[in-house]
Parts: C-alpha cells; structure tokens; sequence
C-alpha cells in the first residue's frame, strides 16, 4: 500500500458541542498531527462548527433522513480518501440505510469505525442486531472498556481510546459570562451543559439547583421531539431557570459554581472530566461508564447528596475539597490528554499499516 495521506471523517453531523463532535475534532488533530489531511462528510455541519479541513454536507446522511443518500454521491464524497473514519453513523441506529451504504462502500478498504453508542446499550434499538457491521479490513475503536469488552462478547475485536481533553484549556470570562446571563455574584450556578433529551435528567439537574438554593443553567438545545418535556420541566421549576445557548465551554465551566450530569445513560460523558480541568465540583448519575472512571479514582457527588453539596459550596472543608479537586486534575491529565488520544491513533494505524 503506498503512503496514506488524507482522512476523511464521516458522521450524521458535526455541530459545535455535541459529544462525538468535540472528539471528532480531538481525533482530526491528531491526525494532522500524524500526517494527515483531514476532511469531513456529513448531513448536516450546524451553526458554530469549526474544524480543520475541507466540508461536505451530504443529504441523505442526516439523523432520521427521509431518504437515503445518493449512492453515487458518498461514493465521490468517500472516494479520494486513503481512510476513512466513522463516527457513530454505524454504530448507533438512527439512520439505517446511510450506515448500511457506508459500510457496504468502506468494505476492503481501511476503515476506522469509532463506537460511541451501540444499538445494545439503548433500549430503544435493543432488536436491532445488524450494528456494528464488521470487515477484516477494519479497524474498531471504542470510548471505553465497557463498550470493548460487549463487543468482544459479540465477536468484533476493538481498541479502547478514551476521550481526550486539551490538558491547559482557556481560562473563561467568569464575571462576564454570568453578568451576560443576569446571575448575581452571590448565586450558586447550576451549569447543565447538555443538549436536552430524556436520559440527560434535565428533572434531576432542576432538583438537584432547588434543593441547594441555586439557579439551573441549561445550556443546549431541546432534541429527539424532548420540547414539550423541557418547556413544562422549566416552567415548573422551584428555583431560577435559564435556557441559553451558544456559549463556549471554557466560558460555561467558568461561571459555573456546579456542573450537572446526573444522566441515566453516557456512551462517555464529557463534562464531568471537562469539569475536572476547571476544578469544578459535579453531580454524576450512575450511568455504567461513570462507574468505570469513578474506579480510576474520581470524586464526585449523586443527584441526591444536596446537604453534602451544599456544605461544599459553603466551604466547610477546604482541605478536603482541595485535595478532592486536585486528585480528578491530575486523573484527567493522566487518562485523558489529547496527548495520549494521538498516542493510541499512533499505535493503532502503526499496527495496521495505516500511518503516512
């Protein structure tokens, strides 16, 4: 095989501060890193996308598309590029036959498919036996050992490489933020930094801002038809609420004095480790891959911990909290660098003969 040298990363969409697109954009740059030019196909790129490369939006890609895409068309969109990444477009069901066409165009050819949610871990897509597809030609790559060791039960072989975060991220504008979204310098914020859908706990996160005093911050979009649901859990919520979107995370982790992620299911979960980085305190749910990292060693509280949490927030005992603090830092720069993201790249397209 002669040298590799352009990528093309291919997903239902890439948007600004969904969980697969923040690490599609860790994955591009380490690939450039690597040699590589990088390029992008999907169905849709939302406002406030950025990311190095070439773009091609491709109907038919979309969540949910009424049609499929033209054959033809992700054959040229596809066809230039030495490898080809997926992210989640045949792993998680939510366009059959776009996955079906990727795969069947991708067959022989080196592929890497990167596994953020397969069918089996949500309830919905229990029946749905056909994802992930599997090549000998292809590389798998999962976001944690959970997701490895089931598809190891099912027969395809896979690398784990988790998330990675940048280790020194930009400090965020605190004041300026929560002057922007009228928080007095004396409120608990509450930041929820989700786009909303059922398993988010949107109820948990209002609850866990009520019984503390503080005000709920929401800051994505209501998705998956989860409008009605969010517009009645705000308006009847005990405590401030407010929905605003757009801001960068470095901003969102500033202002805040608590993160939010009391979901009921994560393929990964980026904000609590994002959380660390800032050394802000979190409230996780019990999703199976929390548990996996609160096993490396994190510390963090549960949706029904109020008086703990606010004797945190109160100061009670700073020692604690510090070192608390201090040991998920330096778990997050020792487990998830950006560093170690392109190490694993390294390591696996070195071994499958992939490297430029």
């Amino acid at each position: 095989m002669g040298a590799m040298t352009r990528c093309t990363i291919v997903s239902f969409r890439f948007g600004p501060t969904d969980g697969v697109s923040v690490v599609a954009r860790t994955w591009a740059a380490a690939m450039v890193g690597l040699g590589f030019e990088v390029t992008w196909v999907a169905g849709a790129f939302e406002p406030g996308w950025t990311g190095v490369g070439q773009t091609t939006t491709l109907p038919g890609l979309e969540i949910a598309s009424d049609e499929p895409p033209d054959e033809g068309d992700l054959a040229d969109a596809l066809g230039d590029a030495d490898l080809v990444v997926v992210e989640n477009l045949c792993s998680i069901p939510l366009n059959l036959p776009a996955a079906r066409m990727v795969a069947d165009l991708r067959r022989g050819r080196p592929t890497i498919l990167h596994h953020h949610d397969p069918p089996w871990q949500r309830q919905q897509f229990a029946d749905v036996t056909e994802l992930p597809p599997d090549d000998p030609t292809w590389r798998h790559v999962t976001i944690n050992d959970l997701t490895r060791h089931e598809m190891a039960e099912r027969g395809i072989t896979a690398t784990t490489i988790y998330n990675g975060f940048d280790s020194h991220p930009p400090a965020g504008d605190r004041q300026g933020t929560r002057r922007g979204l009228g928080v007095a310098d004396d409120t608990i914020l509450v930041a929820h930094p989700v786009r909303a859908i059922e398993r988010k706990a949107v109820d948990r996160a209002i609850a866990v801002a009520e019984a503390i005093g503080g005000t709920y911050w929401l800051t994505g979009p209501a998705e998956d038809g989860f409008g009605p649901n969010l517009t009645h859990l705000l308006s009847v919520a005990r405590c401030p609420v407010i929905h605003a979107q757009g801001r960068p995370a470095h901003d969102i982790y500033a202002a805040a004095d608590l993160v939010a992620l009391p979901s009921t299911w994560e393929g990964f979960g980026n904000p609590p480790v994002e959380a660390a980085l800032y050394r802000r305190p979190v409230v996780v749910g019990d999703y199976p891959v929390a548990a996996e990292l609160r096993r490396m060693g994190f510390s963090w509280f549960t949706h029904d911990q109020p008086d703990e949490i606010l004797s945190w927030l109160n100061g009670s005992d700073p020692a604690r909290h510090r070192k608390m603090l201090d040991t998920n830092l330096h778990l997050t720069v020792g487990n998830f660098s950006l560093e170690m993201v392109a190490d694993g790249l390294k390591t696996l397209l070195g071994e499958a003969g992939w490297l430029p």
